[in-house]
């Protein structure tokens, strides 16, 4: 199977667009000399730019699906493989008269794929998101084997380093900074307390001689304010950052963080695939299926009798996570700082 050009539909969500990178990788690797892109929406395209494995990135924006296709029908690819389960990520590709159309049969899209690949049943593969994407390709005969995907890592990972700290120094912090994200998109049973983000930033940041930023959505930048200016009254320097960088710019300076505190989110996984110590609070969610992939992370989680729950919002008295003290969130970034 010789294939000359490749697009692959990108996830919508930036956690997820993360978790995708393995899966983007092992195409490349099977087809080295194939023209490969992604077709990414604006709000997690920046991450695929920085991705040595893709020669293109293709914005696709909500409500322009024949826009889009008649791009992608001029551009000729041979290769459609859909990531997301959508019935619209599949439309999009038959629009386009893509020959062939790789993806799970899911959302009652079957007749419009080439390729309509039943989806695991549980058990069947890891729980982790990273190998969901992955078994796609497999089972489509794309792969002969599974990678490892041990760890996710960005590419350019130490120019993005280099990046964040000019950024930082042009903002007025000079030494190390301690990244918060304290918002969780589409979920507030997710955010641990804004207390407990304050707690621990302002321990690390006595005992590391450090600043903080802090990082989200413009819906999110309130909920920043106010940690930022409890920060401020404990006498650290700090930055409310939310809703003020794009994701490129977020990436580089997430990456040149001494340490990341952050809730089971987005950020989350951008900051651990950047090598970054990084401390991910968890509760309502499955740590098995969402947890960082990587080496310097630490989970830190309350095992409570109703989590996980997968809630957005908590019925009770969201005990998953009032109970995460701030010491054991800071403990946590000491042990990955040692």
């Amino acid at each position: 199977m010789e294939l000359k050009k490749i697009l692959v539909r990108a996830p919508n969500w930036l956690g997820d667009a993360v978790v995708s990178l393995p899966a983007l990788r092992a195409v490349r690797a099977r087809f080295p000399k194939a023209h490969l892109a992604a077709l990414a929406r604006s709000g997690v395209a920046d991450l695929y730019r920085r991705e040595t494995c893709c020669d293109q990135v293709i914005v696709c924006r909500k409500g322009r699906r024949w826009r889009v296709a008649r791009e992608l029908r001029a551009q000729g690819f041979d290769c459609a493989i859909l990531l997301p389960n959508s019935f619209d990520a599949a439309l999009v590709a038959w629009l386009a008269r893509i020959p062939r159309r790789i993806g799970y049969a899911r959302d009652r899209r079957g007749w419009l794929l080439t390729d309509a690949v039943a989806p695991p049943l549980g058990g069947e593969t890891p729980p982790h998101e990273r190998f969901y994407y992955m078994e796609l390709l497999w089972r489509a005969g794309m792969l002969e084997e599974l990678p490892a995907m041990e760890t996710i890592e960005l590419s350019h990972v130490e120019q993005a380093r280099e990046a964040g700290a000019a950024l930082f120094r042009q903002m007025g912090l000079e030494g190390p900074v301690i990244g918060l994200s304290p918002g969780a998109q589409n979920s507030r049973a997710k955010q641990w307390m804004p207390e407990g983000f304050t707690e621990a930033a302002v321990r690390l940041a006595g005992e590391l001689e450090a600043a903080v930023a802090l990082f989200g959505s413009e819906a999110e930048r309130e909920l920043a304010q106010g940690i930022a200016e409890a920060v401020r009254r404990a006498g650290y320097p700090v930055l409310n950052l939310a809703g003020e960088t794009s994701l490129e710019r977020f990436i580089e300076l997430a990456a040149a963080c001494r340490v990341f505190l952050t809730n089971d989110s987005g950020a989350m996984h951008v900051a651990a695939a950047t090598g970054v110590p990084t401390v991910a609070i968890f509760g309502p969610t499955i740590v098995e299926a969402t947890g960082p992939v990587s080496a310097r992370a630490r989970v830190v989680r309350e095992p409570v009798e109703c989590s996980p729950c997968m809630l957005r919002d908590c019925p009770i008295d969201h005990r998953c996570m009032r109970r995460i003290t701030a010491e054991r969130v800071a403990q946590a970034a000491r042990e990955l700082l040692e």
